[in-house]
């Protein structure tokens, strides 16, 4: 079977249990998974002390999440992962499907050029957690615990109460916050009587993780009714280390125990393959899927991301992807209100944007989940006749679904946006997730979003910058703000002399210009996940402070 060797992780005896003593911690994240080792690790880089308790000690077993979308990759890189994910993922940019022997529609996932990440990668889950808890185990404000089970949670209006087992006996702690991201059979959500809604889907999918020697190109591949698996669909991705993840449906009536053994799953791979090319078999598994998720993401002191809070259908790759922004979201607002710079109702604003977000995701999930399954005989007849026509016809290959792939959502309607009162084209609007761009800075070059980073940015666009608009931004930059602001010049190539406190970035390729629509003057507000809060012509003082107070939930 698999030629990958899980890492085990040492358990130790919790400082309670040695001490019998009851702490308070500021923040505990249960679940080191990708999504709470996300959490633990954006909020120890800014300073927050953590607990991140798991009751297992090692990472996940078999492939798992294998679809690491752009925007999730460009937060692992603020985490100081995304080098490691990249070079050992398989990058991908094109999909293709396949109406039984025969393409009829594919795509590309970025087609704009001057992009530091790709559309996609794909990686083994256990090789993202290995790189994740390396990087936690560098911080010391993460205190990681192995072999620790949450088996009960109380909270107050000042703090949450967590009993706790252990290899050596149970121990009681205290938090301000908990965030919950133990998974879509969240132990803790049933502790707190909280319910999931939504649809479970009536089929089944046999997952096999194939090692072998292929030329196959890296790109998504699906089949409808392949003259290989007749009736059903095939799925397949080139992961790491030769490995290849291969998707059967298998329908509602198929026995999942049955299907998971070798002689059921060999002969299905052999047909696809061909009886003459060597493979071993790594990792197989059987599963159904849901479309659900809770009410209300924050429950007081309780937080609940990733699949905790919501499930998917695999098809799109939506659930790893959007869990890590459901962290990269929470977290820098969490950190505002420990750090007492923003009210606690800046939280409910977490529920708010990732609750719009996980219902964007279940409807395109649940889409395609409807096109690849059709539930009757009526749907089958219309899936078909779009197939046929997508191999001639432009208008059929838009109703193709074989899995709308993982985009950032794009939070147009959140409290926190201020809405534009001028003028502007592109993409680039409040509650847009930024658009990259090469820049350069001293001699240097470098991305916009490893500039931008995890902070409130002021980004002034220039062409030219007179005496007066230099003494203003300088005024700016030395007035007292609601929260810490990082000010960036973005020059026009060629440049202009810098101005005091203030980081000065070429835009090298004019793309900056392009994507953000920027002439002389213009002002963006970037948020700390690196989403577009506002933006002017001109820069004004007033209208900055008001922005900043109204994303922070002050206004």
């Amino acid at each position: 079977m698999s030629s990958y060797k899980p890492p085990k992780f040492a358990y130790r005896p919790p400082l309670e249990l040695r001490s019998g003593e009851r702490r308070q911690h500021t923040v505990v994240v249960v679940g080191a998974g990708p999504v709470g080792l996300t959490a633990a690790i954006d909020l120890a880089q800014r300073g927050t002390p953590v607990l991140l308790l798991d009751d297992d000690d090692t990472v996940s077993v078999g492939s798992r999440g294998i679809c690491y979308a752009k925007r999730a990759l460009e937060v692992l890189d603020r985490l100081g992962v995304g080098d490691a994910c990249v070079a050992k993922g398989v990058s991908w940019n094109v999909g293709r499907t396949f109406f039984r022997d025969e393409e009829v529609y594919n795509f590309q996932l970025l087609s704009q050029p001057d992009h530091k990440r790709p559309g996609m990668i794909n990686l083994q889950q256990y090789y993202l957690e290995e790189f994740l808890v390396e990087r936690a185990r560098q911080l010391a404000e993460i205190d990681l615990r192995w072999k620790n089970r949450v088996v009960s949670v109380s909270q107050s209006d000042d703090r949450v109460v967590l009993q706790v087992e252990t290899p050596d006996g149970g121990y009681t702690l205290e938090s301000d916050w908990l965030i919950v991201a133990d998974g879509a059979r969240s132990s803790i959500r049933r502790m707190l009587n909280l319910e999931v809604e939504g649809r479970i889907f009536t089929d089944r999918f046999l997952i096999a993780d194939v090692k072998m020697q292929a030329d196959f190109p890296a790109e998504r591949w699906f089949w409808f009714d392949p003259p290989f698996h007749r009736g059903q669909s095939v799925l397949l991705h080139r992961q790491a280390d030769n490995v290849w993840r291969i998707d059967f449906q298998l329908g509602w009536q198929a026995d999942p125990e049955e299907e998971r053994k070798p002689a059921k799953v060999i002969p299905r791979i052999r047909a696809m393959l061909g009886d003459d090319r060597l493979f071993e078999l790594e990792w197989v598994s059987v599963y159904t899927f849901q479309c659900r998720r809770m009410s209300d993401f924050r429950h007081r002191r309780v937080l609940f991301v990733g699949d905790a809070a919501h499930q998917v259908s695999p098809f799109g790759a939506r659930g790893a992807n959007s869990g890590i922004q459901d962290a990269d979201n929470l977290v820098w607002k969490l950190k505002l209100v420990i750090d007492r710079q923003a009210p606690d109702s800046l939280l409910d604003s977490y529920a708010e944007e990732r609750q719009f977000a996980a219902d964007e995701n279940l409807m395109n999930s649940t889409r395609s989940t409807e096109f690849i399954t059709p539930g009757s005989p009526a749907s089958l007849t219309f899936r078909n006749a779009v197939l046929t026509l997508a191999r001639k016809y432009p208008f059929a290959r838009a109703l193709v679904n074989s899995g709308r792939l993982s985009v950032p959502s794009i939070l147009t309607a959140s409290s926190l946006n201020t809405p534009d009162e001028e003028s502007f084209g592109g993409a680039m609007f409040p509650g847009a997730p930024m658009d990259d761009a090469p820049l350069r800075e001293a001699g240097r070059d470098l991305w916009l979003l490893d500039a931008v980073r995890d902070r409130f940015v002021l980004l002034y666009y220039a062409e030219s910058l007179s005496a007066a608009a230099a003494a203003g931004l300088s005024a700016l930059a030395a007035s007292d703000l609601p929260v810490p602001l990082e000010l960036m010049l973005i020059v026009a190539r060629g440049g202009v002399v810098p101005v005091a406190a203030w980081r000065v970035l070429e835009d090298l390729a004019g793309r900056y210009a392009e994507r953000y629509d920027a002439t002389d003057g213009t002002v963006y507000l970037i948020r700390p996940d690196q989403h577009v809060s506002a933006r002017w012509r001109r820069a004004d003082g007033r209208r900055i402070h008001a922005a900043l107070a109204r994303a922070t939930g002050s206004a």
